[in-house]
């Protein structure tokens, strides 16, 4: 019998709480087969040495500096040059337009009906996926159970072959996590038009650059083609409800 694969699903998200100060939400995976998680972890620590910055130098959008730039640059370098990985964003451009009552659901169900979105492409009937999420609240355990149910549910998937793992990581252990922080916060920054950093901004087109002919960047605001799988976008928008 031929193994199956098994594919790492590193996932986060930016601005995710219902009332927060921002609408654009964005929540992103990192698709790296698990054969394959080592080494891109070995690739990204050695980038780190050679920029001289310490191993246990965390990864994180929101500390992307001009004197860091050339590191982020790398790492984005990094990511279109290793052909195992994959990234994956879905972009809610206005959140604070969602009427949930509509559909009887609350924010968190559909939270969780979006992050089935952002994996879906991802979930091949012939492979075992591993999803890991990042700690960020005292209902982690809750919420990585509950979204393994739903994903689960969603693929008639009931002894958890498919999705056979889904758990809580500290991403400042796990270097995958740190670069899938850092794609989604470009794509983030992205949509929300924002202009205040010019390191962020190079990071911003190196990501929209990455992969492409010279000259034809993709969009990081408008939703890919399905063939489109290095760095695949959709921009949601609720579906409008008749009286």
């Amino acid at each position: 019998m031929t193994e199956r694969t098994v594919v790492n699903l590193y996932c986060d998200e930016s601005c995710h709480l219902e009332h927060d100060d921002s609408p654009v939400m964005v929540l992103g995976a990192l698709a790296c087969p698990a054969a394959a998680a080592r080494p891109t972890s070995a690739a990204i620590h050695a980038l780190k040495a050679r920029h001289g910055l310490a191993p246990g130098f965390e990864i994180k959008w929101s500390k992307v500096s001009p004197g860091r730039l050339a590191f982020y640059l790398d790492l984005v370098g990094l990511f279109f040059a290793t052909p195992e990985l994959r990234f994956r964003a879905v972009v809610i451009p206005d959140k604070k337009s969602l009427d949930h009552a509509a559909f009887s659901q609350t924010h968190d169900d559909w939270y969780y009906k979006m992050y089935y979105q952002t994996l879906l492409p991802f979930l091949a009937a012939d492979a075992e996926h591993r999803v890991y999420l990042d700690i960020k609240d005292t209902r982690g355990g809750a919420k990585t159970e509950k979204l393994h149910d739903v994903l689960c549910t969603a693929l008639r998937d009931p002894f958890r072959s498919r999705v056979s793992r889904v758990q809580q990581v500290r991403s400042h252990e796990v270097a995958p996590m740190q670069l899938a922080d850092l794609l989604i916060g470009a794509v983030g920054y992205a949509n929300r038009q924002l202009r205040t950093s010019p390191a962020k901004l190079a990071l911003v087109e190196a990501l929209s650059a990455g992969g492409r002919p010279p000259g034809h960047p993709r969009s990081l605001s408008s939703t890919s083609y399905l063939s489109e799988t290095k760095v695949n976008l959709l921009m949601w928008r609720p579906a409008v409800r008749s009286a």
